[in-house]
């Protein structure tokens, strides 16, 4: 019965395993058990209740759920938090600002301070650093893609406020205009970027000792003026 990380552990599994019970370990497992079926029980009620509560709210559950990472629950935490509209909100901008996941911006003499992120609604935020990490994990998603490329420079907290950031501002105009999200691809960066990209992996290659002709029409781009 073991799953995931515990895999690893079988053979401590078995160990742990191995012995007898004695009644009164057996009364307070059994206790245990007790109190986690009526978890359990008070959880799906609960959920159940959300779930009608949340029947004229679909579109708006629909259009977060569209978006890579976010489940049920996060779309009910969203649609409760933010409201089943946008209108409360002049720019995502707002939003972002209201939510808590756009980075801070002090600067004293030309110099920036802090790049932490500013207090805001913390459930709303919670949930969409939730479905953020979830993204992360997504295959040939482009949300999955800007976070390896934010990693690599600012390191794994920061990348997930931003794809957070980017989450809320998606789906600001996913309400506005009562659309599905469209995926932009994982190479979306590199095609924006086509120059910049080709430019840091002939780098990279020339670093490793390798000589690099390019035959393409960014080799006149890359090649240095009189060469």
């Amino acid at each position: 019965m073991a799953k995931m990380q515990l895999r690893r552990k079988l053979p401590a599994l078995r160990l742990a395993l191995d012995g007898y019970l004695l009644p009164h370990q057996r009364f307070l497992l059994g206790e245990m058990l007790d109190e986690l079926s009526y978890s359990q029980n008070k959880i799906a009620r609960l959920e159940a209740e959300i779930e009608l509560q949340m029947q004229p709210f679909q579109k708006a559950l629909q259009a977060w759920m569209s978006m890579p990472g976010i489940k049920q629950r996060v779309a009910w935490t969203l649609v409760a938090e933010i409201g089943p509209d946008v209108q409360a909100f002049p720019s995502a901008a707002h939003l972002a600002s209201w939510v808590g996941v756009c980075p801070g911006n002090h600067e004293s003499a030309g110099k920036r301070q802090s790049g932490k992120s500013r207090k805001g609604n913390r459930w709303a935020r919670h949930a969409l650093c939730e479905a953020a990490w979830a993204a992360t994990k997504t295959k040939n998603t482009y949300l999955a893609a800007q976070f390896r490329r934010l990693a690599a420079a600012r390191g794994m907290k920061r990348a997930v406020i931003a794809v957070a950031h980017t989450i809320l501002t998606t789906g600001y105009h996913l309400l506005q205009r009562g659309t599905a999200y469209a995926d932009l691809g994982p190479n979306y960066f590199d095609q924006r970027h086509k120059l910049r990209t080709t430019k840091r992996l002939v780098k990279r290659l020339e670093a490793l000792g390798h000589k690099v002709v390019l035959d393409s029409p960014l080799s006149s781009a890359l090649t240095p003026a009189g060469a």
